[in-house]
């Protein structure tokens, strides 16, 4: 009996110069596994079209009229596809891709080698994502070293991960620890079940979690038991609220 073809990888370009969208959509065409859905000549477009195709991967601009490639992905919430991937000619933007969750990020003008990467790395992303892949242990210890002493530390030991530049600093009680991993990585090795994202560039442990706060401008903090405040926005905290038993309640 012959075996049923994988389904293709729904793909959406957002990018609002025709000739970027174009480059892109021929040398996706080229590849068997991916279906070009549509492509996107803004954020607005893109908002609509994510929520109703649910496409598998992003290929997304950063600079947009009106609404940028970060305000697309804090909009749609929790329908981010599995893989995004932002495709952009700036380079300061890609500390803060990597932060709202990218799996790569491209700097035009790119060859068709660093393409290719990109586009094998996010294939394997949605494989993995359609599986439901949970084979893969979750991280119970993280080595850091610091100043000549090497710390073993248990991750459900710590309060709350901010991203730092280049670093994630885990807060462990009284003290902080900078790690050279990216926020996105370290969030994929962490214990669903213990560890939540609140913001783009903060993640915090559930165990810890004492109250919410709310502020005058309707914006969440979370407040941890050593009393640390962490910020809460808008794009996670629907998971946040589903996770502590809060949804359905007016706060």
């Amino acid at each position: 009996m012959p075996t049923a073809s994988p389904a293709k990888i729904r793909t959406l370009i957002v990018d609002d110069e025709p000739l970027a969208r174009s480059s892109i959509a021929t040398l996706l065409r080229e590849d068997p596994q991916i279906e070009v859905l549509r492509e996107c000549g803004s954020g607005t477009e893109a908002l609509a079209e994510i929520r109703l195709t649910r496409p598998d991967l992003l290929f997304l601009d950063v600079q947009m009229p009106e609404c940028d490639g970060f305000d697309v992905l804090e909009m749609v919430g929790n329908d981010v596809p599995p893989a995004v991937i932002f495709v952009t000619a700036y380079d300061q933007y890609a500390l803060r891709a990597f932060e709202a969750g990218a799996l790569d990020y491209l700097l035009k003008p790119f060859d068709n080698a660093r393409f290719e990467l990109a586009l094998t790395r996010a294939k394997q992303r949605v494989r993995e994502t359609s599986r439901g892949e949970t084979t893969r242990k979750s991280l119970e210890r993280i080595v850091v070293k610091s100043a000549g002493e090497v710390c073993f530390l248990k991750t459900r030991d710590i309060d709350w991960i901010e991203a730092a530049d280049y670093y994630v600093c885990l807060h462990v009680g009284q003290r902080s620890h900078l790690l050279r991993r990216s926020l996105a990585d370290l969030e994929g090795e962490l214990d669903p079940q213990i560890f939540c994202r609140v913001h783009r560039s903060s993640i915090v442990n559930l165990e810890r979690v004492r109250s919410l706060k709310l502020h005058e401008d309707g914006e969440f903090e979370v407040v941890l038991e050593t009393a640390a405040r962490v910020r809460m926005s808008r794009r996670y905290r629907k998971e946040f609220e589903a996770r502590m038993g809060v949804r359905g309640k007016r706060l």
